[in-house]
């Protein structure tokens, strides 16, 4: 890359000018308050096949609730379908039908298969035909329970095609290392009557009043199906959002805004090239699978690798393995990975050379700077850049992240947003402040990909993102701006705590946890106090083959008191050999605030990956904990 300048920019915060590849040729871009988003994404527009044009303005909403009802129109009028922009135009304009879409690895070593897009695009069209035969319509919800298999893909795209509104709740039975997990059970006692099942079989119970047999419904079907074309602001999906601050909500996206967005972002973040083997390692049920493994790659042409396993089984060097065997040149994890892996040390990941790497990237939540080090250092040997992306199931796609090689790095923080992303950060009073400073991250304006609704209920958007600070998109993060203008998330601002008066993130205390040799992972909660109103409960993981012992307790409060200062001091500090995450990893606070307070009241466990470490952090909790 060549140069980087900073220039002044309203709000207090800089703007960089980039000069960034961009097919091939050196182009120099301006993010600044007034940059032209009709004219930017208009341009992008092109690119894509629309079977008729919008008319009226190209983004039109309003973000004021005191000015009535929240809205966000894209393409107002224009016609398209995503399955058609991400596979027919691929395969027959494009000329890529030979080329690999997916390189799929099972769980098992040596359990691999890979598809093309010409062969993506004839089970797509069978799959659609299947569902139309069983009466799904445009504008019917399907809800796809499926582990990370082709087939996944398949069916999400399927619905796309007919204009179903597809909702994905990870799998109907899926391998964690050497277990099955027998996920149809579930979905056997959610459905209240009969419905039409599909099932892609697996080792799973069968009813045979409802379950039919996904190969034995696609033997002999036709693989031609016309698309249905949809209206830019149709339903294109419904994810309801991981629980991790109560009960899920039903996110809604839909079709033109979101498809122009995934395929920028992807291209740009991750300075997508047609050699490059791309491998995201999210789950398609998370909204990065839906992003960044589905819709972004397949709108840029790419080839992905799709994994159904674990990163440590059968051994703790099965990503690197499988990086070097693919070349994998782009990769995309989150941090808690990558502190799972940490513990392991660097001996096994450099049992492979992964020479192949050019862009490492972290999604899910901020990454600690030991592990964006070690990343940076041990698996990308301080060669590739790291883009940590910050952005939510809300927004679609990235909105704070660098841009490879064109923006300066600074471990630990998503830098600046994102072409037309307005950020802005505000006090507790609604004000906005300027130079170096923190508060609550909010967005002044929408992006196309942004959310539209949640699903069935409209006040709950309005009032969950738009009515503590009228005007603004409300993230619920918080957000500190360094003097150079950059950005970095602090966590929920629902994880912020109040000792003695004093605010304190608890992300910054897991940070100088996780700084101590013995700590893979740390996770710090409040719990009510009688004299400082709140205090600190920390729950650690620990490195492989230490053991947790007063010194150790000591050794770890003095490390938080030294870096943070003696206000930080944790109260408690539990061993946790494991914690409770999502399926798609992010940690569970809030049920860790309830263990901290031995509150068995749990709530909503319906995203929670491993029920059985709840029992164990309970027997586990401090002498003392009330």
């Amino acid at each position: 890359m060549s140069d980087i300048s900073v220039l002044p920019g309203g709000g207090g915060c800089r703007w960089p000018c980039m000069i960034v590849p961009f097919n091939h040729q050196l182009v120099v871009i301006i993010m600044a308050h007034c940059f032209l988003i009709p004219e930017f994404w208009g341009d992008i527009a092109k690119d894509f096949y629309w079977k008729s044009k919008h008319t009226g303005q190209f983004l039109d909403y309003n973000f004021d609730v005191t000015k009535g009802e929240i809205y966000i129109k894209c393409m107002e009028g224009a016609t398209t379908n995503i399955c058609y922009n991400v596979l027919d135009r691929n395969v027959h304009e494009r000329k890529l039908g030979d080329k690999v879409a997916f390189y799929w690895e099972g769980n098992e070593p040596g359990d691999m298969m890979k598809v093309t897009y010409r062969e993506l695009l004839q089970q797509v069209c069978q799959f659609a035909n299947v569902l139309k035969s069983q009466e799904v319509k445009k504008g019917d919800r399907v809800s796809i329970y499926m582990p990370m298999v082709v087939e996944l893909v398949v069916a999400m795209l399927a619905c796309v095609r007919i204009g179903a509104v597809h909702s994905i709740v990870v799998s109907n039975g899926f391998y964690r290392g050497d277990k099955l997990i027998n996920l149809k059970v579930i979905a056997d006692d959610a459905l209240q009557k009969f419905l039409p099942v599909c099932v892609w079989f697996r080792q799973v119970p069968w009813n045979p009043e409802v379950d039919q047999c996904w190969h034995s419904l696609l033997s002999g079907v036709s693989d031609e199906c016309e698309p249905e074309w949809c209206d830019s602001e149709d339903p294109l999906f419904i994810l309801y959002t991981s629980g991790s601050t109560g009960k899920p909500k039903g996110v809604l996206h839909t079709v033109s805004g979101y498809m122009l967005y995934v395929a920028t972002t992807f291209k740009l973040v991750f300075d997508y090239q047609p050699d490059d083997v791309y491998w995201c390692t999210a789950d398609i049920g998370w909204i990065t699978g839906h992003s960044y493994i589905t819709y972004g790659p397949l709108a840029n042409g790419a080839t992905s690798v799709l994994f159904e396993g674990l990163p440590t089984y059968p051994d703790v060097s099965r990503m690197w393995e499988i990086v070097d065997k693919y070349q994998v040149t782009k990769f995309y994890t989150a941090p808690t990975a990558i502190r799972l892996l940490m513990k392991y040390g660097s001996e096994p990941v450099q049992k492979y050379n992964r020479e192949s790497l050019k862009v490492l990237g972290t999604v899910g939540e901020p990454i600690n700077p030991e592990a964006w080090q070690w990343y940076y250092s041990v698996v990308g040997e301080k060669r590739c850049p790291v883009v940590d992306t910050f952005w939510q199931t809300e927004t679609g796609g990235h909105v704070l992240t660098p841009l490879p090689a064109a923006t300066p790095m600074k471990p630990g923080s998503a830098t600046f947003p994102f072409f037309g992303v307005v950020p802005a950060i505000l006090n507790e009073s609604g004000e906005e402040l300027e130079g170096p400073c923190e508060g609550y991250l909010v967005f002044k304006q929408p992006w196309p990909g942004v959310m539209r609704t949640v699903y069935g209920n409209h006040q709950r958007f309005e009032t969950t993102y738009f009515q503590k600070f009228p005007g603004y998109y409300v993230t619920g993060d918080g957000c500190h701006r360094d003097k150079d203008g950059y950005y970095w998330i602090t966590g929920r601002m629902d994880d912020m705590l109040n000792v003695s008066g004093h605010l304190l993130s608890t992300a910054e205390v897991e940070s100088a946890l996780g700084e101590h040799a013995a700590v893979a992972e740390a996770a710090v909660v409040s719990r009510l106090h009688p004299v400082k109103g709140e205090s600190l409960y920390c729950f650690v993981t620990l490195t492989d083959g230490v053991g947790f012992n007063h010194t150790l307790e000591a050794e770890l409060k003095k490390q938080v008191r030294e870096k943070i200062g003696a206000i930080a001091t944790p109260d408690f500090i539990q061993n946790a050999p494991s914690l409770p995450k999502t399926r798609s990893g992010k940690i569970m606070r809030r049920v860790l605030r309830k263990i901290a307070r031995n509150e068995r009241d749990l709530g909503d466990l319906s995203t929670l990956a491993d029920s059985s470490v709840i029992e164990q952090l309970f027997l586990n909790r401090c002498c003392g904990a009330v």
